[in-house]
Parts: structure tokens; sequence; C-alpha cells
């Protein structure tokens, strides 16, 4: 019961509801991939999606497909609800069962026989004329939808409720639970398509894997800047009054002068540590400034952050 209302909970906040609208337009984009670029040529991807298309040949003659995936969908739900956490159940509630009917939104703006070319190679129907550019192109759909889900805490259901259960007791990078995961869907296909149409699966649930690292760690990355300067203290009063961040000051001896100098640590996103630069150059502070790139953040720092500070600002004014 606690866990019904903790769900209930999560749905009734705004930040939800903002969420929303990012759902949607990210499971638009995975039903395109799918139904673009994996149902024409029965390319089988270590995805729920390419699970339900091998189903759907063996028992329902390639037809139903997005009923077999709101079916996978409903039972992985169940265990994400149970395993990872209200927030990501309550959310991957809507995503998955969305997937399979915006497949059929897809087939009536535009199905998919109207552009699909006749593969010479195989004998099978592609959008893209060869299964190797059908695999690049759902890829990069996919990895792009998979990683935009995964920085709201959500997911676009299936494989990725696999992922995200592997990630969280097994502690792999989301990118190798997603291989992980998708290697053994994969092996199915061998009921429905060659050697060769297996194997280009298998490699494009590796590529899925790596692919979503990079999009995950684009979409998170950080700054941490490190400031060596006389004028330390004018910077920490910009960065926690201007850019309402917080900051760590460190004793260091440099080695070659051995005079001792104050070092100033901060994590910045890229538009933060470009305004951070400019207020440097525009006041003529001398600084020594080192910056390097961070793909996760956990603890005190969060994204909402800022948002708190500049909230209780304007409610102290």
């Amino acid at each position: 019961m606690s866990k019904v209302l903790d769900t209930l909970s999560v749905v009734k906040t705004a930040k939800f509801w903002r969420e929303l609208v990012i759902m949607t337009l990210g499971m638009m984009i995975c039903a395109a991939a799918v139904y673009y670029f994996l149902v024409p040529s029965k390319l089988i991807i270590g995805t729920i999606s390419g699970l339900s298309i091998v189903l759907a040949n063996i028992f329902t003659g390639g037809q139903g497909i997005s009923i077999w995936i709101m079916a996978i969908n409903a039972v992985l739900l169940i265990l994400a609800w149970l395993l990872i956490g209200h927030e990501f159940g309550a959310k991957t509630v809507y995503t998955a069962m969305i997937l399979g009917p915006l497949t059929d939104v897809w087939d009536a703006i535009l199905p998919w026989q109207r552009i699909a070319n006749e593969n010479l190679t195989t004998g099978s129907p592609s959008v893209m004329g060869d299964p190797w550019l059908d695999l690049c192109c759902f890829v990069l759909l996919l990895s792009a939808s998979q990683a935009l889900m995964f920085s709201i805490n959500a997911s676009t259901g299936g494989l990725d409720i696999l992922a995200k259960i592997v990630n969280k007791y097994l502690h792999f990078d989301i990118g190798a639970s997603v291989s992980i995961a998708g290697a053994v869907i994969c092996c199915t296909a061998f009921f429905i398509n060659d050697f060769r149409m297996v194997v280009i699966g298998l490699i494009g649930t590796w590529i899925n894997g790596l692919v979503v690292d990079y999009f995950t760690a684009t979409l998170n990355n950080r700054k941490r800047v490190c400031i060596v300067s006389k004028d330390y203290d004018r910077i920490r009063r910009y960065i926690i009054d201007d850019l309402k961040r917080g900051c760590t000051l460190y004793e260091v001896i440099g080695g070659y002068s051995n005079e001792k100098s104050i070092e100033l640590e901060v994590l910045l996103t890229k538009d933060e540590f470009s305004k951070l630069l400019a207020y440097l150059k525009d006041n003529e502070i001398s600084a020594f400034t080192t910056a390097g790139n961070v793909s996760e953040v956990y603890g005190l720092w969060t994204k909402h952050s800022k948002k708190k500070a500049l909230k209780s600002e304007a409610e102290s004014r």
C-alpha cells in the first residue's frame, strides 16, 4: 500500500507533469526508430521491441507487434515498480504503455511501405535499402531517446527496465547493462532470421550500449574548475552570489615559487563556466585556471540547486 501511495505522490507533483512533455517526445522518437528501422527489415536489436517482432512473426504472422510490446512491458513494469523505485516505475508506466500505440500512430501518419526500398542483398524490405544503414539510424535514435529518459530518471520501457535493474544491483554502467540484457534478446532472432542478420543485431546491441553511454555523459557533463588567484575571495563571491554555486577552498604551495596560495574548486555547467571565464577577463583578474569534464555528480550538487537558490533569494526580497 505504501508503494501505491508513493507512486501517486510522484504523479501529483508539478515536476512529473513538466517532464511528461519530455517523455512524450522521447517516446515518439523511440517509436519512430522501431517502426521505420526494425519492423520492415525484421532486424532484431536487443530490445523488447525486437523480441516483440520475433514473437509476432512466430505466433501471429507478423501482426500485432504493438500488442506484444504492451504485454511484455506490462510484466517488466511490475519488476520496475518493485525493484527500482516508485518514481522510475511511475514514469515508466507511461512511457512503456504508449510505445506500442505510438508505433500505430506512425503507421497512420506515414506507413513504412511508402518509403521502403527492396534490399537486393537479403530480399527483405528496408526503409534505408540496407540493413547496416537501418541499424545505424535505429541505434542513433534509440540511444538519444534512452539517454534523455535516463537523465530524468525514466526509461523507454522494456530493455531499459532490465538494464536499470542490472545497473542498480550489479553496478554495471548503463551502457554495459543495455548490452548484457540486449545480447540475450538478440539470440531469439535465430527463430526468424539467418545468421548474418543475427550478427548485425548483436553488433547493433553492442553499439547501442556505447552510444547510450556517450549521450548520457554528454547530457550530464559538468566542468570541474580549479583556480589559483590572489583575488580568490572576489572570485568566490561571484560564484556564490552570481552563479549561485558552492565552492571549496584549498591551501596549496607552489612547487616552483614555494609560495602559499589558495586554490578554489567548483563544479559548473558549460554555460556557467563560460560566464566565469568572461568575468575573469572583463575584470582583468589574474588567475591560473584549469578545467576538466565530469560526467557524473552525486550528493548535494544537483541541477535543481541553482533554481532553489534563486527561489530563496526572490522570496527574501
